[in-house]
């Protein structure tokens, strides 16, 4: 069978308009296939150099198939299934920053570059101030600090030189973090309050939320849909039809990277929080305030848990009654994103185990559940049941005295054994309390504050609500969900 490269050929080498630290599978599945399809339909013209920031991996795979790969997206859109394949031309470089340190550096002074996209994990953008300017620092706030200095003294301050920074790791505020690491590591190096400004005043730091589900090289059918595609692909990378990239930032650059103009589904805004509290109130709510639910009703994926008649309503009734409307966004927007969760969550080609959305359920309820309990409450003047019903299967999958190394080992009704997995104090807390009398265990739950931020007993009625259903979900969980959702 012909490899990728053999049966495809980059027609030509546009400027180099973006530097990406990371070839990860999300990255190449999400920015670089957006800018990929941008080329396409002429908006953007530009190709993309990959740095590979770690010592671990290769980019063997990279250099035997010209820097092309496909990309395969598999899921539910608009009540149809998709299923399609697209080749990624956008990326023409593909450097180890370590190896390849000086072809890397020399892009400092690259005329045409004007973003730089990273995605080093949460943990990537973190302030080391004993991080080493000479040579190629450790992390990546050094990396970039670095970098920016050498364009600065190429370009001699010119502030058209500037660069547009587009974080996408997974936390808060990424792009106020990373430009304070820089700002900080500057001061730390005695690199000069002239590049401080430069940076402030011609440099452009984004904050950003992403979000599509990328499962990346699917190991077990990769010869399979190799075969399909007519050639061999070794960077074949597999993800879901729904994206959104919410791009923040003070100033607008919606003009340079038209990516929302041609249908690709980019917000540029600038205040990026009503979009980060919808996707966690309305897509991480909805796993949290069901799976561990449907996992003790006896179902073991999210897909089932939407095709079963009982578990399923349970799903849309939490989202649409009790969640939706707590979003402070457009009404029928929000709507529109939970009818996009629901597919996502119906995704044929994706077995998303209830037990993985598990871990750590504790501080996800708190973070992702509670908010809208809370402002259901106070616009409602009564208790949402169904987030109330929530908390209660939170209380019954932790229900466990038996912990041992690898976490609070618990049974559900039909005799499954399954592994709780949280902080340890929060499994030796449920080891310790959770089989005491139902309200005595519940009332000490509400009232740990260190779990919740504050005192859940003060709450009215709600312990009282939770302790009711505890004890109907320990004697039949499949009773107590069938008798929630009438």
């Amino acid at each position: 069978m012909q490899k990728i490269n053999e049966k495809f050929t980059r027609e030509t080498k546009r400027p180099i308009k973006v530097m990406q630290y990371g070839e990860g599978n999300f990255l190449r599945a999400f920015v670089d296939y957006m800018i990929d399809i941008a080329n396409e339909k002429g908006v953007f013209d530009g190709d993309i150099a990959i740095i590979k920031p770690i010592d671990f991996g290769t980019l063997e795979r990279f250099k035997n198939q010209d820097n092309l790969y496909t990309v395969i997206l598999r899921g539910k859109e608009n009540g149809e299934v998709v299923n399609e394949s697209r080749v990624i031309t956008s990326v023409q470089k593909v450097l180890d920053a370590k190896e390849d340190y000086q072809e890397y550096m020399a892009l400092a002074s690259c005329e045409t570059l004007r973003f730089v996209v990273s995605n080093t994990t949460e943990a990537g953008i973190t302030l080391d101030r004993n991080d080493n300017f000479e040579g190629l620092p450790a992390t990546y706030p050094g990396k970039l600090t670095k970098f920016l200095y050498e364009r600065y003294k190429a370009f001699e301050g010119d502030l058209s030189k500037g660069l547009i920074i587009l974080p996408v790791e997974l936390i808060e505020d990424n792009g106020i973090k990373l430009k304070n690491c820089v700002k900080e590591l500057i001061k730390a190096w005695n690199l000069g309050e002239d590049f401080e400004n430069w940076v402030d005043e011609a440099c452009v730091f984004t904050s950003t939320l992403v979000d599509r589900i990328v499962t990346g090289y699917p190991r077990n059918e990769a010869a399979a849909l190799c075969e399909k595609l007519g050639y061999e692909d070794e960077l074949l990378d597999v993800g879901e039809p729904f994206g959104a990239w919410v791009i923040e930032s003070d100033k607008d650059i919606s003009e340079e990277l038209p990516l929302d103009k041609i249908g690709l589904p980019v917000i540029f805004t600038d205040n990026q929080k009503p979009y980060r509290e919808r996707k966690v109130r309305v897509l991480n709510g909805a796993h949290t305030s069901s799976v561990l639910a449907g996992y003790l009703y006896g179902l073991d994926i999210v897909r089932d848990c939407m095709y079963d008649e009982v578990m399923g309503k349970y799903v849309r009734k939490v989202v649409d009654e009790e969640i939706v409307p707590e979003v402070p966004l457009n009404l029928d927007e929000v709507k529109a994103f939970a009818s996009s969760v629901y597919e996502r969550f119906e995704n044929p080609f994706i077995d998303h185990a209830l037990l993985s959305i598990s871990l750590n359920s504790v501080s996800k309820w708190k973070s992702r559940c509670l908010p809208s309990l809370k402002d259901s409450l106070k616009s409602k003047g009564q208790l949402p049941k169904l987030l109330t019903f929530s908390f209660a299967a939170l209380l019954a999958f932790y229900s466990s005295s038996d912990l041992r190394e690898d976490g609070l080992h618990a049974k559900r009704n039909k005799g499954d054994e399954y592994v709780i997995h949280d902080d340890k104090a929060v499994m030796e807390f449920f080891a310790e309390n959770s089989l005491r009398d139902e309200a005595e265990f519940v009332k000490l739950v509400c009232g740990n504050e260190s779990f919740w931020g504050e005192d859940l007993n003060k709450l009215e009625g709600f312990a009282e609500k939770v302790t009711e259903h505890l004890k109907a979900l320990k004697a039949c969980p499949v009773c107590a969900v069938k008798e929630i959702i009438k």
